[in-house]
């Protein structure tokens, strides 16, 4: 499998790659701005150049970027959707300028309008973004979310309209959270309901669009629409879902990134204790 983790740019692009190292990940996600702010300060070519070296030399693949969470191409508001659109075009190109080939984005809020009403403003919104972005190496990825208030994404159905209402639908992909699955009333645990909700990915939007995972236990219960990170097999999920997935060849080729909480429990990093904890889940 290969497996990282969510690490952080302060003080260099290049540093979040040096963590990654650091704690054994094979791949690892970034911000590439403040993730709670629109604006962004441009990347150097020396910030692109040392980022790509760092990569080669600890032989760190499959970088991967997370957009804004202020982004909502949902949004009922004109001018947020514009500038939504707007963000989303800078979060691809500065993805492509440091050799990110997906960023990953929430599909939004519909807010005051109606679940099909913002549906059909996130695929206008990708269509004016893949039409503006063509000449991009960095690719969309649709992440599932838990649910709550009126987040868009929870329902497989929801990310399979639009990946199939969308213009260039070949551009974008999936990136599943298994937090997110969890707390969305998506069952991992068993063999049966693990191969029930895979079959109903497979169904909606294709299984084939999965590049990527987000590998998060759940603080909250089943069902709760309610997205809390918990260490891995440490939440309400457990261990068992994890153990299906990391013996899924299906996704062998897939990269998966931690997103919980960073720290140290009795002198040992956090991201190397999920790590390796997922490590010898491995049959």
């Amino acid at each position: 499998m290969i497996l990282g983790a969510h690490m952080s740019i302060a003080g260099g692009y290049y540093k979040a790659v040096n963590s990654a190292k650091k704690a054994g990940c094979d791949c690892v996600q970034v911000f590439t701005k403040n993730n709670n702010q629109w604006r962004a300060k441009p990347i150097t070519d020396e910030d692109a150049s040392r980022f790509i070296e760092a990569m080669q030399e600890h032989s760190i693949s499959a970088p991967l970027s997370h957009a804004s969470y202020l982004i909502n191409l949902a949004s009922p508001k004109e001018e947020l959707r514009t500038k939504s659109i707007d963000a989303m075009i800078v979060e691809l190109e500065r993805a492509h300028q440091l050799g990110i080939p997906h960023v990953v984005f929430h599909p939004g809020s519909f807010t005051t309008s109606t679940e099909q009403e913002g549906l059909d403003a996130i695929v206008d919104s990708l269509n004016t973004i893949l039409q503006r972005t063509d000449q991009l190496t960095s690719s969309p990825l649709l992440e599932n979310t838990a649910g709550q208030g009126s987040n868009l994404g929870w329902k497989f159905e929801h990310l399979g309209y639009i990946i199939d209402s969308a213009s260039e639908s070949e551009r974008i992909g999936v990136c599943i959270d298994t937090c997110h699955t969890f707390a969305a009333g998506h069952a991992l645990g068993s063999p049966a309901d693990y191969s029930s909700t895979m079959q109903s990915m497979e169904e909606t939007f294709g299984l084939s669009k999965i590049k990527a995972f987000h590998l998060n236990d759940s603080k909250k219960e089943f069902g709760s629409r309610k997205d809390r990170h918990e260490h891995i097999g440490e939440g309400e999920m457990g261990i068992q879902p994890f153990i299906n997935l990391m013996n899924d060849p299906r996704f062998e080729t897939i990269p998966m990134y931690l997103e919980t909480e960073k720290g140290e429990r009795d002198g040992e990093d956090m991201d190397v204790m999920n790590l390796t904890t997922l490590r010898n889940l491995k049959s």
